[in-house]
C-alpha cells in the first residue's frame, strides 16, 4: 500500500479507499448519510481531509458490533471539527456505547446458551421460549401468540 506524503493534507476518494479499505461506493454512502464530510475542487472531485481515516475506521469498528449508522453519526457529531480527533475523544465515545454493547452480549449469552433448545423444540412457544420470550413477558400483557408488538390504534 502506497504511503501518503505527509504534506498532503487532503486525499482524493481512491487515496482513503485504499488506505482505510473502504470500498469508493461505501465511501459515497457514509457521506450521503452525514457520516464524513468531503470538499469539491473547482473539478467538482471529492477530497477529504486526513482525519477522516480516523473516522472512517471508527465506522467500519462501531458498524463490526452491530451499532446503528444514526448512532455512529450521532456520535461522530461530537467529535472536534478544528482537530483530528485523540484517544480521549474516542474514549469517550466509546463509552456511552457500553450499555448497549453489553445488552448485546447478555443477549447473544442466551442466544448461545438456548439455540440448541429452541432449534430442538421448533415451536418458538411464547409461553416457554427464552429466545422469543424470556420469563414470559408476553404473556402478561397479550393473549394468543403473538410474536410482532401491537400497533396502537
Amino acid at each position: 500500500m502506497a504511503q501518503i506524503p505527509e504534506k498532503v493534507h487532503e486525499l482524493t476518494v481512491g487515496q482513503l479507499s485504499q488506505r482505510s479499505g473502504a470500498a469508493v461506493s461505501a465511501l459515497h454512502f457514509y457521506e450521503s448519510k452525514g457520516l464524513i464530510t468531503s470538499r469539491r475542487t473547482s473539478g467538482n472531485q471529492r477530497r477529504y481531509t486526513r482525519d477522516t481515516l480516523r473516522r472512517v475506521a471508527f465506522i467500519r469498528a462501531a458498524q463490526r458490533v452491530g451499532i446503528p449508522l444514526a448512532t455512529i453519526r450521532d456520535a461522530l457529531a461530537q467529535l472536534p471539527e478544528e482537530r483530528t480527533p485523540n484517544r480521549d475523544d474516542w474514549a469517550r465515545l466509546s463509552e456511552t456505547w457500553r450499555s448497549e454493547l453489553d445488552e448485546r452480549i447478555k443477549q447473544l449469552g442466551r442466544l448461545r446458551d438456548h439455540l440448541t433448545d429452541c432449534i430442538g423444540c421448533g415451536c418458538l412457544s411464547l409461553e416457554t421460549c427464552v429466545l422469543s420470550n424470556p420469563d414470559d413477558v408476553f404473556g402478561d400483557r397479550l393473549t394468543g401468540s403473538r410474536l410482532l408488538p401491537e400497533h396502537r390504534k
